[in-house]
């Protein structure tokens, strides 16, 4: 136990359906008018008493991003490197357990995936692994972050956690961002839909965060898998993860994202779907519990969504995404990790962003 299980304990016998029973019709009204919100203002804007005052937490959301972000987007893809994968997540398409021949890109095909995707002006990338520390080690991602600097100026993982040395060495190598999610913070959930492989290690993952700040990584985002237990808890354990990770390391950038389950390869369905109104109420309450906080939104969300939440708090999209080994190379199609919802290009996201009056921002930072 350490670092963020501390924080974690202290709400893990909490009763959240008798706060949320008791939430009454002014208690939202006086949690929105306070300036600093704290854990149980942001379980009352998550409540579904806050469910009738949308409109009203939606224009202190999009006046704190504006005021703390601009109006602007950042943008980014992901890069899969490998479908190689040690675990038996009952939700995920990499699943071990799913029989179809499984790929590895080799340097020479990183490179020309690399550089079709900086054709199209993007400067940022997310490199994903399926969770294989013996088909993908970090000697093997420290290589691909070497071929991927030649073209772009900063580059995040989402792999399989790591000790904070091993993080170290990628920081070294040049890697500057860390996602990593949870998946789901109910542990006894969580133990059910792992039902096989190092992923079942609750307690190291949900402090791989940290291992990642400590480690001197510039950006960490966190989040649960939107779909595996109850939305209301889970948003709330993770905008307490990212709050805990902002008061003690000031200096890192600390985001959130909420992807919702989607289809895969396989037959698992989620336990609790979450429509967009709900979607939308964990988005407005992170926002205005954490108003410094990165909130990503991926193209899991399809194009109408991800327009119309623009305004309501979301400072980071991806685009031009694949979730395949290879996705951007003609030569080779794998099985998806999971089905994308918004199939737009690079160009017609930019072009969306300006007609909305959003800045697309390709390029905040370079790693030297």
């Amino acid at each position: 136990m350490g670092y963020y299980d501390d924080v974690y304990s202290r709400y893990r016998n909490f009763d959240f359906d008798t706060f949320f029973r008791n939430v009454t019709a002014a208690d939202v009204p006086a949690a929105l008018t306070r300036e600093r919100h704290s854990a149980e203002d942001f379980l009352t804007l998550l409540s579904p008493a806050a469910g009738n005052h949308l409109e009203e937490m939606a224009q202190k959301a999009h006046h704190l991003t504006v005021r703390n972000f601009g109006r602007v987007i950042f943008l980014f893809t992901p890069i899969y490197l490998s479908d190689y994968c040690e675990n038996q997540c009952a939700y995920c398409g990499f699943n071990v357990g799913n029989p179809f021949a499984r790929k590895k890109l080799n340097l020479q095909e990183l490179e020309e995936e690399a550089r079709r995707i900086a054709e199209t002006d993007l400067k940022h990338v997310l490199i994903l692994t399926g969770e294989s520390r013996q088909y993908s080690p970090p000697s093997y991602i420290r290589e691909c972050v070497q071929v991927l600097k030649k073209y772009f100026s900063s580059i995040s993982v989402e792999i399989y956690p790591l000790d904070t040395e091993e993080y170290g060495e990628l920081v070294t190598a040049g890697v500057d961002g860390l996602t990593i999610y949870q998946e789901v913070y109910h542990e006894k959930r969580y133990d059910q839909v792992h039902l096989a492989g190092p992923k079942k290690n609750f307690h190291y993952r949900l402090d791989a965060p940290e291992r990642g700040c400590r480690a001197g990584m510039r950006a960490v985002t966190v989040g649960p898998l939107l779909g595996l237990d109850d939305w209301r808890r889970e948003v709330f354990f993770a905008g307490i993860h990212a709050d805990y990770l902002q008061n003690r390391h000031w200096n890192v950038e600390i985001g959130l994202s909420f992807p919702r389950f989607r289809p895969h390869a396989g037959d698992f369905r989620p336990a609790r779907a979450v429509d967009n109104r709900s979607f939308i109420q964990a988005l407005l309450a992170s926002r205005l519990f954490l108003p410094r906080a990165g909130i990503t939104v991926s193209t899991r969300e399809d194009s109408v969504l991800r327009n119309h939440i623009l305004p309501l708090g979301v400072t980071k999209m991806s685009a031009g995404s694949s979730t395949e080994v290879g996705g951007r190379l003609e030569a080779r199609r794998q099985p998806s990790q999971f089905e994308i919802a918004d199939h737009r290009t690079v160009g017609e996201m930019k072009e969306t962003l300006l007609q909305k009056g959003y800045q697309p921002i390709f390029k905040d930072w370079h790693t030297v």
